[in-house]
């Protein structure tokens, strides 16, 4: 249904000036990792890069020395609307003139729209990044892909990062089919190499060297679902005790959480990590990954689980099958069942260890055959070439006058 959008690889691709928008720049979250991986991937591509966020960026910044990217704040507050901000942002855009404004999420996309009457860009494109328009402190997902259905002729793509995704926003409407494409997440799959010295080294700091060591990844918000997972963890632990739980994330319903694991007598046996910057360390110490959402775009935590090689143990949603080999899709599970999911852990816990083994080489392959970062920034400079020449523009190369 999105092959329409598909760019022809015959177009010549040129780098040029690129703008990322995006609702918030933090560390905390899969879409702000892969908005900055990107970033980082077309500097050293050639692009001039200018990074947007709506929100005040939360720190620690990412690492951004080594290349020319600038980071703009339009400082906006989370629930408040703001023309101010709005001119701001339409004033950088005529000063910047970039080639391609590219917005990440819902708040973003529908802030690039606004602009666009206001001011020229040759092309806009547009990036939904879950399986429905959800935001973190409410759930009004119906209004916003209502208002991107209206706002839908105001980009001249909207690209869903799961062929899940895409369907859905097809169903309700959100997207015209003529305007859609689905780009996946990548990952720079070099970041994953096996690391048998961090791997005893977190261990000993996690306290888990005897145990299997489950490790999950993401906020601790409503739709990542974590008190399936904590009463899913504490029936899998009544069969087989010698398992440790480490969360790395942080949210509002953290302190649900922590009375939950007291209550569940799990609490001994599960690390909330908070957020961390070495997840990549903390994948090669774990033996499995867990992940109990509620519904998913394409989660990054899960590639990043693949390319290291774990099995993993998830739900039945959204863009989750997507990740997977196809003969690991059936061991998904639904969604807001502990049962079901206890049960999936402990199918992984009573494999040798050459199963589970085989288990995650066959991810690790299978995200690098699909999900590589320099397969996505092709399709990327695919797709921008294919609208620009579309609309006869020639991108400037960085540096580069009008």
């Amino acid at each position: 249904m999105t092959a329409a959008m598909e760019a022809p690889r015959l177009i010549a691709r040129q780098p040029g000036r690129l703008m990322l928008v995006m609702t918030y720049l933090s560390p905390a979250g899969g879409a702000e990792t892969q908005v900055v991986d990107l970033a980082r991937g077309f500097d050293r591509r050639g692009w001039d890069v200018h990074l947007v966020s709506m929100l005040v960026p939360a720190p620690p910044l990412p690492d951004l020395t080594r290349t020319r990217i600038r980071v703009t704040s339009l400082e906006m507050q989370r629930g408040v609307a703001s023309p101010a901000a709005l001119a701001r942002f339409v004033a950088l855009v005529r000063r910047e003139r970039p080639d391609v404004v590219h917005s990440h999420m819902t708040h973003a996309n529908l802030l690039v729209r606004a602009a666009r009457p206001l001011v020229s860009v040759p092309v806009v494109v547009n990036t939904l990044h879950g399986h429905k328009m959800y935001s973190v402190r409410s759930d009004r997902s119906a209004f916003r892909e209502l208002a991107h259905r209206f706002t839908d002729f105001l980009a001249d793509a909207t690209t869903a990062v799961s062929q899940a995704a895409a369907d859905r926003y097809l169903q309700v409407k959100a997207v015209s089919p003529r305007r859609l494409a689905m780009i996946p997440n990548g990952i720079p799959v070099r970041a994953y190499e096996p690391d048998e010295r961090a791997r005893e080294r977190l261990r000993r700091v996690l306290d888990a060297r005897g145990d299997f060591l489950w490790l999950a990844v993401g906020r601790l918000e409503k739709v990542k679902d974590y008190a399936t997972m904590a009463r899913a963890f504490a029936i899998a632990s009544q069969a087989e005790p010698r398992q440790t739980l480490a969360i790395a994330g942080d949210g509002s319903e953290r302190a649900m959480l922590e009375a939950l694991a007291a209550e569940l007598g799990i609490a001994a046996r599960i690390r909330f990590l908070g957020v961390r910057h070495d997840v990549t360390a903390l994948l090669q110490a774990a033996d499995g990954f867990l992940l109990s959402s509620m519904f998913e775009g394409m989660p990054l935590a899960m590639l990043e689980a693949g390319a290291t090689g774990l099995p993993m143990v998830a739900t039945r949603v959204g863009g989750n099958a997507e990740v997977l080999p196809p003969e690991q899709r059936g061991r998904l599970v639904p969604p807001q069942n502990p049962p079901a999911l206890a049960e999936a852990m402990l199918t992984v816990l009573n494999m040798t260890e050459g199963e589970r083994r085989g288990m995650g080489s066959a991810a690790r392959g299978f995200v690098f055959a699909h999900y590589r970062m320099d397969s996505v920034l092709d399709r990327w400079e695919e797709l921008y070439a294919r609208l620009l020449a579309k609309k006869g523009v020639a991108p400037v190369a960085a540096g580069g006058a009008r």
